[in-house]
Order: structure tokens, then C-alpha cells, then sequence
């Protein structure tokens, strides 16, 4: 039986209505949510889009509400530290895999692993770095550059304060106020364990961008003697914060799951020791990412293509977790030897390479 166009419209309804309660009533939609954002497009917020987007808690609506803009800074922020978690493990076993539905990162955030500290951290660092960059380009209206240091103060190293320094104290208030929103918007907020250690990763990643705060100076002097400094304090550039944070991930702290007011090291003798906000934190082991697996959305690395003179993560040994490799030789041709001819083209030949191509078995 063949159906035409208009007896199918009955049916495609129906689908889209069935997709609309999967995403809501979907589990995995519960966790991270707000995360969503950076794969979402969000060109020009209006007022109705604060409360139509899906995953965000009464305090994220309220904040958006008060500053529509905010939610842009927000999407922007989370772009970048999902492209950038891709970035910092595009050579390893996980690589920072994204999920179909709502929860973007899919089994990964019901666990609390390090994959998941990482996640945290990096996507609250992203919104400080983007939020902070809106209020120094005046695209926020709640915020301007820093104004704590006056310009034309002069300090005791001989420079004085001038320019526009990055307002990293509103990103990160804000930060705080968006991103943590879903943690202590749950009522078993204080005994949670999951809970606790979703905001100290959170706070990580708001400290790391903090930190790596550095200054920038312009000289002012006849014949460019420099005989005055004009300073200001400037963002790092997110590729620097990734990297720091992705150090943090392969040194973790595993915490005690009966930890009641502070967080607690799982090692017993280690207990005492407290923990800063300069290391991530985790509850459980990794799962063993090398095989797919579909229920928990690893995907496993067969097929993966490894390095087979490298001794780092990127390694065949390693990457393909010992079931070996399989090569292809692999024929590029590319433009090559070019030149200007005058006048007005450029001529190229064209080089072919053979290269050796290895993929996990």
C-alpha cells in the first residue's frame, strides 16, 4: 500500500510529538541540561526564548530574563569548551563524545567520574571566558570592563593602570549564578555527593581562568623608550585554559562517597588533607572505553586512527587497547611548488604522496 503526501501528514505529527515527549520525559535529559546551548543555535535572543528553551532551571530563566543577551555569552561559552574538551582528547580513548538527546554528553554525566569533573569544569570556565569577553566588547548591559583599578594609577613597579581590563570577577559571579543553578536548585543539594562534587568542579574551572589571568602593556616614551607603562589585566586564551584543565583531569582526587560537610580524599590516609579549588574531583572509576558499548554510549575506539611511532596516548598500543591495527596506504595529492606569475595568477603543481594510514582493529 502506497501513502501520498497528505495521508502522511497525520503521521509525521504524531512522530514529532513522540520526539517532543522523549526529549522531556527522557531521563538522560535531567542531566546537564543547560548544556544543550552549545550545540543549539542562538543568533538573537528574544524575551520568550528564556522560557521555551528546554533543560533550564527557574534561577537560569530568571537570569536569562533579566539579560537576554547574557544567554548568547552563555551558548558561545559552552561552544567553545565543548570544541576545546574535543580538542584536549581528540588523541584519546574517550574523546569527548557527544550524545543525540539533551544531555549532550549522555552517560558520562550520570556518573562521577573524571570524564565527567573535566565536563564540569571546562564548561563552567567557558562561560566565564565568554561572559567576560561580552562585558569588555559593552555587548551586556549589566556589566562593563573592571573598574577596580583606576586608570592612570600608578603602582609600585612604575607602571600605571590604563585601557580596558577583562571583568572576570562579573563572569565569574555569574558563572556561579547560571551555572551552578541546577546543583542548588535540588533539594538533597547537602548530602548529595554528586552534587558537591559537580560544584567543586564547577568552582575549578572558574578559578583556573581566575589564575590564569595575565597583563598586557603598552610602552608610551619618546622614540619608543618606554619611559611609561600602561597596563591591564587580560583574559588567557581558552586554548591555555584547556590545557591546564585537561593537567587537572590526569591528576584527580577521588573523594569518599560519605563525605557529609567537606568534601574527603577516598584514601584513608590522605583524609586530613584538604582539597582546593585547584583539583578536580571524582567518585567513581572509568568505565573501560575501549569496546563499544551502547547502552552506556561508548563507542569504543575500533576504527580510530592511531600513531604508530608514538609512545603517547595517541599511540596504536594504546588507543587500540592491544587488539592491533590495521594499515592502509593512502594516495594525497595536493597542490604544491606554487608561484606568482606576473601578472596576475598563481601557478601550482600538483604532488601526490603516498601515506601509511592506521586504524584500530
Amino acid at each position: 500500500m502506497t501513502m501520498n503526501s497528505s495521508s502522511l501528514k497525520p503521521f509525521l505529527c504524531f512522530a514529532r510529538l513522540l520526539l517532543f515527549l522523549w526529549i522531556f520525559i527522557s531521563p538522560s535529559h535531567t542531566f546537564g541540561n543547560w548544556m544543550y546551548l552549545g550545540v543549539s543555535s542562538i543568533v538573537a535572543p528574544r524575551d520568550n526564548t528564556c522560557d521555551n528553551f528546554p533543560g533550564l532551571v527557574d534561577q537560569q530563566k530568571s537570569l536569562c530574563l533579566q539579560n537576554p543577551q547574557a544567554l548568547l555569552s552563555v551558548s558561545q561559552g559552552a561552544k567553545k569548551a565543548i570544541y576545546e574538551c574535543q580538542a584536549q582528547f581528540s588523541s584519546e580513548r574517550w574523546n569527548c563524545t557527544l550524545s543525540a538527546n539533551y544531555s549532550i554528553f549522555g552517560h558520562v554525566l550520570k556518573k562521577g567520574t573524571r570524564e565527567t569533573a573535566f565536563i564540569y569544569s571546562i564548561l563552567s570556565a567557558g562561560v566565564v571566558h565568554s561572559v567576560t569577553q561580552a562585558c569588555t566588547a559593552g555587548n551586556l548591559t549589566t556589566c562593563t570592563c573592571d573598574v577596580s583599578a583606576r586608570e592612570g594609577e600608578h603602582t609600585v613597579e612604575g607602571w600605571k593602570w590604563g585601557g580596558c581590563s577583562d571583568n572576570v570577577k562579573y563572569g565569574i559571579e555569574f558563572s556561579r549564578q547560571f551555572v551552578d543553578a541546577p546543583e542548588s536548585s535540588r533539594s538533597e543539594k547537602s548530602t548529595n555527593i554528586r552534587n558537591r562534587m559537580n560544584l567543586h568542579n564547577n568552582e575549578v574551572g572558574r578559578k583556573i581562568v581566575a589564575d590564569l589571568m595575565k597583563f598586557k602593556c603598552r610602552c608610551h616614551g619618546v622614540s619608543g623608550s618606554c619611559a611609561v607603562q600602561t597596563c591591564w589585566k587580560s583574559l588567557s586564551d581558552f586554548r591555555t585554559i584547556g590545557e591546564t584543565l585537561k593537567q587537572k583531569y590526569e591528576a584527580p582526587i577521588r573523594i569518599a562517597r560519605r563525605s557529609l560537610r567537606t568534601l574527603k580524599r577516598a584514601e584513608k590516609t590522605k583524609r586530613r588533607v584538604p582539597i582546593s579549588y585547584t583539583e578536580l574531583v571524582f567518585v567513581h572509576r572509568s568505565p573501560n572505553y575501549c569496546r563499544a558499548n551502547k547502552k552506556r554510549g561508548i563507542l569504543g575506539t575500533k576504527g580510530r586512527e592511531c600513531n604508530k611511532t608514538s609512545s603517547g596516548s595517541d599511540s596504536c598500543d594504546l588507543l587500540c587497547c592491544g587488539r592491533g591495527y590495521n594499515t592502509q596506504v593512502v594516495r594525497l595529492v595536493e597542490r604544491c611548488e606554487c608561484k606568482f606569475i606576473w601578472c596576475c595568477y598563481v601557478k601550482c603543481k600538483t604532488c601526490e604522496t603516498l601515506l601509511d594510514k592506521h586504524t584500530c582493529k
